[in-house]
């Protein structure tokens, strides 16, 4: 048992280790990302074709000077930073990386040669509520936000604490929901089944792998949608957007502690990434070259090239999902507040709570023996998001962008008023 706990040390410290090594680079990507989408050339002048911007940046934050507010809470002022990226780390401990390595495999002889007693879980921890402690997680990072806003002391902190409250707390409905129909339709809470179900092919169609994408297409946009909301991401950076509320929940903030917002916003992409790669998009599961690999469905159960394998596709899976991240940043415009609102509770938690009773419908009818194939789930989902595109354009709502007369500018000319005559 104590040689089973190192390891998971050691894989622990890899992982924090690694990522937060890939958010420095990930906040050099994103600058590039935007350089690429805007023609222009982005960071070059710091290392060979700045490669080393991250490092010059993370020395510049700790060089600057410490500020804090005269009328700030300063124990709350200072504990914020720490609310905030605490659950967005802790987030990487159920995340299923590279399936399970064999009993019997031996570490490297550099490491005392040991083999493991069992099958080792690439992971941190395995609990029984894998999926509730994501959704735990992410509903801990609200916190972080409202006590930044409100220890600050400034009105433009405090109405940024306020809309991520009220943000987030909307935006976790369809979360939630989203996730508990994948885990509702697996029949578990570990993300570690609910990814190993996913590697294999469908029996119609045995060209498309089995990823739930495929099967629940609307809980798999609903939880983009929600893990871009959850992480203060544009289009849905109302908490802190610049044009509005200068630096939102973060205005008062310098040196350190303003990196720490930046490392926990990044740290909750990655988390975001990592559960939407593990739930929807296969996690480890390499389709087509397993075939050519394994000859046929990729194993669970692995030595350490399969393990190495898993991690570096699981990975690569996330680093694309993170380059849509900062895609979607740089392409789409931030919403008003009123549509944020309408977009959660007049789309999003019906749409959620449609997919969930689907789901569980699907799930009863497939143990009395109705349903078998998946693909009923699938068609489901397609009528839903018909059904929500359909009402949304049929049904009237309030006019929210109604013209409004301005006097003298050049959009209402002022008419010339004919003398009177007397």
């Amino acid at each position: 048992m104590l040689g089973v706990f190192i390891a998971h040390l050691i894989f622990t410290l890899v992982m924090v280790g690694l990522s937060t090594g890939i958010i420095a680079y990930l906040i050099l990507l994103e600058r590039k990302t935007a350089s690429w989408i805007q023609d222009r050339i982005g960071p070059n002048r710091v290392g060979p074709r700045g490669l080393l911007q991250p490092l010059a940046d993370g020395v510049k934050f700790i060089l600057k000077e410490e500020f804090m507010p005269a009328n700030a809470d300063r124990f709350l002022f200072i504990l914020a930073p720490i609310v905030i990226i605490a659950p967005a780390l802790c987030g990487f401990a159920v995340i299923p990386w590279g399936g399970e390595i064999a009993k019997g495999t031996a570490l490297p002889s550099w490491l005392g040669g040991w083999a493991f007693p069992h099958n080792f879980h690439v992971m941190v921890a395995n609990p029984q509520i894998g999926v509730l402690f994501v959704i735990a997680m992410a509903s801990l990072s609200v916190y972080g936000v409202v006590l930044a806003g409100w220890a600050s002391g400034s009105k433009w902190s405090f109405l940024g604490g306020l809309r991520a409250t009220a943000q987030m707390v909307s935006y976790e409905i369809p979360l939630f929901l989203s996730l508990i129909s994948v885990a509702l339709v697996a029949g578990t809470l570990r993300l570690g089944p609910i990814t190993a179900d996913q590697a294999s092919y469908f029996s119609i169609f045995k060209f498309l792998p089995a990823w739930n994408v495929f099967i629940q297409p609307a809980a798999f946009l609903l939880f983009v949608t929600c893990i871009f909301a959850e992480a203060n991401r544009t289009p849905f950076d109302l908490a802190e957007c610049e044009q509005e509320l200068v630096g939102g929940y973060h205005t008062e903030y310098s040196s350190m502690k303003f990196a720490l917002f930046f490392l926990a916003e990044y740290s909750a992409m990655i988390t975001g990434s990592a559960v939407a790669v593990a739930l929807f998009l296969g996690g480890w599961h390499l389709p087509y070259l397993d075939l050519i690999l394994y000859h046929g469905a990729q194993p669970l159960v692995t030595g350490w090239g399969g393990a190495l394998l898993k991690f570096v596709v699981f990975w690569g899976k996330v680093i694309l999902f993170l380059f849509f991240y900062m895609w979607v940043r740089w392409t789409l415009p931030r919403f008003r507040f009123d549509q944020l609102m309408n977009l959660a509770w007049r789309g999003m938690i019906p749409l959620s709570l449609g997919t969930f009773l689907e789901a569980a419908a699907f799930v009863y009818m497939r143990r009395a023996g109705i349903l078998e194939n998946r693909w009923w789930l699938l068609l489901g989902n397609i009528f839903l998001l018909v059904a929500v595109a359909f009402l949304s354009q049929v049904l009237p709502g309030k006019p929210t962008n109604r013209r409004v007369a301005v006097p003298h500018s050049r959009y209402n000319p002022v008419v010339s008023i004919p003398e009177s005559p007397h």
